[in-house]
């Protein structure tokens, strides 16, 4: 059975250009101008404010894959880096890829994927008018798709979530975040053309998420999880 690992980057769009109501009513609740700074600092959480500019995918058992990523005005020709292929496209178009190439696969790992990732493929893809190829949210105990987040607070017995990065590091596996970007980095990246800087973060999370998931696998699966 083919297992498929997956990793999104998000980023939101500009809170100017926002229509006047959908300003109105993010901004609701904020009292103060830093509660209003942290609200236009979030849009990229949220598929309704942000688009995919990044999706990663890799075979756990290959350790091969490909990262379709955003490069807007500079379509570059794909490449290959270290078994990965990275092709570039609109939103619309690595949806596309990403719903072909899931399609494929029988078993699909995440890191917090069932909160974040998998709600934002679904929502983004309906804007673009894209039918799914799986279904990304199954009943959260079954073997298709396995969240690592889930997995490791042994679905919420600990109530501590950690970051992939902390995971990384409590198992002595290599961090994406060592090479000096974090997920927080993604929209100042973006607006400053470092497309590929984003591609090849992706690829790193994915490369983690891999690692972490053999070792939940080998050490820390139970039954038919």
């Amino acid at each position: 059975m083919k297992r498929i690992v997956f990793d999104i980057e998000t980023v939101g769009v500009a809170f100017e250009t926002l229509d006047t109501a959908q300003q109105e009513y993010l901004l609701r609740y904020a009292e103060t101008d830093e509660e209003a700074g942290k609200v236009r600092e979030s849009l990229s959480f949220y598929p309704n404010t942000a688009e995919i500019v990044t999706i990663g995918m890799l075979d756990a058992d290959t350790n091969r894959g490909a990262v379709y990523f955003q490069t807007p005005g500079d379509m570059l020709l794909p490449f290959e880096d270290d078994g990965v292929v990275y092709e570039c496209g609109t939103e619309a178009e690595i949806l596309q890829k990403f719903w072909k190439l899931i399609a494929t696969g029988g078993q699909f790992v995440t890191f917090n994927g069932r909160t974040f990732d998998c709600p934002f493929l679904l929502i983004r893809s309906a804007v673009h008018r894209i039918k799914p190829t799986r279904d990304l949210m199954p009943n959260r105990y079954y073997a298709t798709h396995i969240d690592l987040c889930d997995q490791l607070t042994f679905y919420g017995a600990v109530r501590r979530r950690f970051s992939l990065d902390m995971w990384c590091r409590t198992f002595g596996i290599k961090s994406s975040k060592e090479e000096g970007i974090s997920g927080a980095d993604v929209k100042d990246l973006f607006c400053t053309g470092r497309h590929i800087d984003i591609a090849r973060y992706c690829a790193r999370d994915l490369r983690a998420t891999r690692e972490l998931f053999l070792v939940w696998e080998q050490y820390l699966k139970t039954g038919d999880r």
